[in-house]
C-alpha cells in the first residue's frame, strides 16, 4: 500500500460527514519524530520559572489594568475637586470684597457716629452750663417744680451720672482731661445743676421727700470713684449731699444709709483738699442733730476718726483747717456729753 501511494501528490476526500487529509506516510513518521521530540524538549524550556514569569506577567497586566483605572477615576475626581475650588475661591473673592465693603461702610458709619456723639457731647455740654446758671437762682427751682418736669430731669440725671462714673477709669482719666473734655463739662454741669436745686428750698425739700433713688445713686457713686478721681465731680456730689443735710428730713434720710459714715470716712482719706473739706462739712452736719447722733452711736467717737481729722487740722489749706478744727470740737463736745450720761 506504501507502494501505491508512493509519488501521489497530497489529495483530499470529502465524506458525508467529515473531511479527510491524506498525507505520505513519511511525512507522517517526520511529523510523529518531530512531536516526540517536543515532547521531550518542552518541559526543559517551560520549566517552573518561566511559568512562574509568565503568571507574574499576567498578573502585572492585571494590576497595570486597574491602575489605569484608578488614575482615570482619581483624574476625573481631581478635576470635580478642581471645579469645585475655583467655585469656593470664586465665592471667598466674592465674600472678601464684601467684607471689605461692609468694612468700609463701617468705618464710615463709626466717623459719623463720633461726629453725631461730639455734636450731642458739645450741644449737651452747652445746654447743661445753660441749666446750671439757671439754677443758681431759687426762682428758676420754683418754676421747675411748678412746671412738674423735675422729677423726670432728676432720673435721667441719676443714670446719666452712675453711667459716666462707671465708665472712669483712674489710670486713664486725667484732672486735665476732666477739665477740657466735652463730655466731663456736661456732667459737671449736671451735678452743679443739682447742687443748686439741693441749695434752693424748695428743691431740697423736693429732693428729701420725692428723689430718694437720686439721693441713693450719689452716694453709691461717691463709694464707687477711686480715690483721686475726679475731684470736682466728688465736691458738687458732696455739696448736694450737704445742702440736703440742711433739710431735716433729708438729713434724716441719708443718715439712715448705713454706708455713709464709712463713705465719709474713706473721702476724708481721698488726697484731694476739697474733697476732704466738703466731706468734714457733711459730716458736721451729721453731728447737729441729735437724732442723728443717737443713731450713728460711738462710731462718731471712733479714735481713727479723730487722728485723721486731727491730722487735716493741721493741713496748709485754711479753709480746710477751720472746717477740722470746728469738726473736732463737735466732736469733743459729743463726747463730753457722752460722759457726762455716763456719769448718771
Amino acid at each position: 500500500m506504501s507502494a501505491s501511494l508512493a509519488g501521489k501528490p497530497l489529495t483530499t476526500s470529502h465524506g458525508a460527514k467529515d473531511d479527510f487529509v491524506r498525507v505520505r506516510k513519511r511525512d507522517l513518521e517526520k511529523l510523529t519524530t518531530e512531536v516526540m521530540q517536543l515532547r521531550d524538549f518542552l518541559p526543559r524550556v517551560l520549566n517552573g520559572d518561566l511559568i512562574e514569569m509568565l503568571h507574574k506577567a499576567r498578573t502585572a497586566q492585571t494590576v497595570k489594568e486597574h491602575l489605569t483605572q484608578e488614575q482615570e477615576r482619581l483624574r476625573q475626581e481631581c478635576l470635580h475637586l478642581q471645579s469645585r475650588l475655583d467655585a469656593v475661591q470664586t465665592d471667598c473673592q466674592k465674600e472678601r470684597e464684601e467684607k471689605l465693603l461692609l468694612r468700609k461702610q463701617l468705618w464710615q458709619s463709626a466717623a459719623e457716629l463720633q461726629q453725631q456723639a461730639e455734636f450731642c457731647s458739645g450741644l449737651g455740654s452747652a445746654t447743661c452750663n445753660m441749666l446750671w446758671s439757671c439754677s443758681a437762682t431759687e426762682d428758676a427751682v420754683t418754676h421747675w417744680l411748678a412746671d412738674g418736669k423735675l422729677q423726670s430731669f432728676l432720673t435721667v440725671a441719676a443714670q446719666t451720672l452712675e453711667s459716666f462714673v462707671r465708665s472712669l477709669d483712674a489710670e486713664v482719666k486725667t484732672q486735665t482731661e476732666d477739665h477740657n473734655s466735652q463730655e466731663h463739662q456736661f456732667v459737671l454741669a449736671l451735678a452743679g445743676t443739682i447742687t443748686n436745686i439741693a441749695a434752693a428750698t424748695c428743691g431740697r425739700n423736693f429732693l428729701s421727700s420725692s428723689a430718694h433713688v437720686l439721693l441713693d445713686t450719689l452716694m453709691k457713686l461717691l463709694e464707687l470713684m477711686k480715690p483721686g478721681v475726679f475731684p470736682k465731680l466728688k465736691v458738687l456730689m458732696l455739696m448736694a449731699l450737704y445742702n440736703v443735710s440742711i433739710s431735716v428730713k433729708g438729713l434724716k434720710y441719708i443718715s439712715e444709709n448705713p454706708g455713709l459714715l464709712p463713705l465719709i470716712w474713706t473721702l476724708l482719706n481721698d488726697g484731694d483738699w476739697e474733697v476732704c473739706l466738703h466731706s468734714l462739712r457733711l459730716l458736721q452736719s451729721l453731728l447737729l442733730e441729735e437724732e442723728v447722733l443717737l443713731m450713728l452711736g460711738s462710731s462718731l467717737l471712733d479714735p481713727d476718726l479723730h487722728a485723721r481729722i486731727r491730722q487735716l487740722a493741721s493741713g496748709a489749706k485754711p479753709s480746710l483747717r477751720l472746717a477740722a478744727q470746728q469738726t473736732l470740737e463737735d466732736l469733743q463736745a459729743l463726747q463730753q456729753t457722752r460722759l457726762c450720761l455716763g456719769c448718771y
